[in-house]
């Protein structure tokens, strides 16, 4: 009955997650929900409380897929603007891809409307960045003028400023492609010695084969390789 209930809960945040993200939290009802979910609104109740409840999880959601991500990425041990850069390839496919992730960013945005006291946003991904640019800082491959604190202001102010613009303009769809041209412009200013398309080659390379080892996925549920691999097997030709 435990399996049950989590998987329960599980679909109805899903669920929850593709009408916020579809319509925003003022535009979703539970009674939506529940049409979408085929479960009563006494089910959606008796795991989440309230709408607000719901939305709370979805957020909690977002901000836990992090850490993970993160630590994932440093067990890796690459160099630390390799780390970054690779990192942000995760985070923006997740942004693309993942309902729960992106609807977790629009309910935060619409936060004033929900009677809930959310996470606060960007200061943790400041933190590792600053962290990372620290890192480079100490392997000699920062430039000498790049204060890490100040520059990973920035650095998290262009990412989600991108996305931002992205989503606007095509659902994120090229967001592969944007996030390469960002990068490009930011490499040449924090590397101390600039070679921003030699990095990000490294970065596409690996992220190749890395979807190489994988095992092979059922049809119709993602591409062979990653979005920006390909990206960067497309620049290198």
């Amino acid at each position: 009955m435990q399996v049950r209930a989590r998987t329960t809960r599980r679909s109805l945040l899903e669920t929850a997650a593709r009408l916020f993200d579809e319509r925003g939290y003022a535009g979703t009802s539970i009674s939506d929900i529940s049409t979408r979910s085929g479960r009563t609104s006494g089910a959606i109740y008796f795991h989440y409380a309230s709408k607000e409840n719901l939305a709370l999880a979805i957020v909690e959601e977002h901000f836990a897929t992090w850490p993970e991500l993160i630590a994932r990425h440093r067990a890796a041990r690459l160099p630390a603007l390799d780390t970054l850069v690779a990192l942000s390839l995760d985070v923006a496919r997740a942004f693309r891809d993942d309902v729960v992730i992106r609807a977790g960013s629009r309910l935060w945005m619409e936060r004033k409307a929900i009677d809930a006291a959310l996470p606060t946003p960007f200061v943790g991904w400041t933190a590792t960045v600053t962290e990372l640019l620290e890192e480079a800082r100490a392997e000699g491959t920062l430039a000498a003028a790049i204060d890490p604190g100040t520059a990973a202001h920035g650095v998290v102010c262009a990412f989600f400023g991108l996305h931002t613009v992205a989503d606007a303009l095509d659902g994120r769809s090229c967001i592969e492609e944007r996030l390469h041209g960002l990068w490009l412009l930011l490499l040449a200013a924090l590397q101390a010695d600039p070679a921003p398309a030699a990095l990000l080659s490294r970065v596409h390379d690996r992220a190749g084969a890395a979807e190489q080892r994988r095992p092979a996925r059922p049809a119709g549920t993602g591409t062979a390789r990653s979005g920006l691999a390909a990206v960067g097997a497309a620049r290198a030709k």
